[in-house]
């Protein structure tokens, strides 16, 4: 299992209609990827307009390449890309441990 993380940058006054926004993108486009085994969306309390995406994909390739690659990433981009102040920071981790 791989996870993306996406720290993303957002204008503050934008806050309320970017979750509405990014939900959907990620329900109704993200879900249905080959590989997409889940995600969680999470706003920082310190950072207003900071969030982190992350997406839980079965392989890498899942990502980088299904994903990233097909017609569907220029749609989850039409609903959620509006709202970035600047490109998202994307990582892809590997889980070393974990508690219960």
């Amino acid at each position: 299992m791989i996870l993306e993380h996406a720290d993303i940058r957002i204008d503050p006054a934008r806050a309320a209609e970017f979750e509405v926004a990014i939900v959907r993108g990620a329900s109704t486009v993200i879900a249905h990827a080959k590989g997409f085994k889940g995600y969680k969306v999470n706003r920082s309390i310190e950072s207003p307009g900071r969030y982190i995406l992350m997406i839980y994909w079965q392989a890498l390739e899942d990502h980088t390449v299904g994903f990233r690659e097909s017609p569907a990433f220029a749609e989850w981009r039409a609903i959620v890309g509006p709202f970035f102040a600047q490109p998202p920071v994307v990582e892809h981790l590997e889980l070393v441990d974990r508690s219960a």
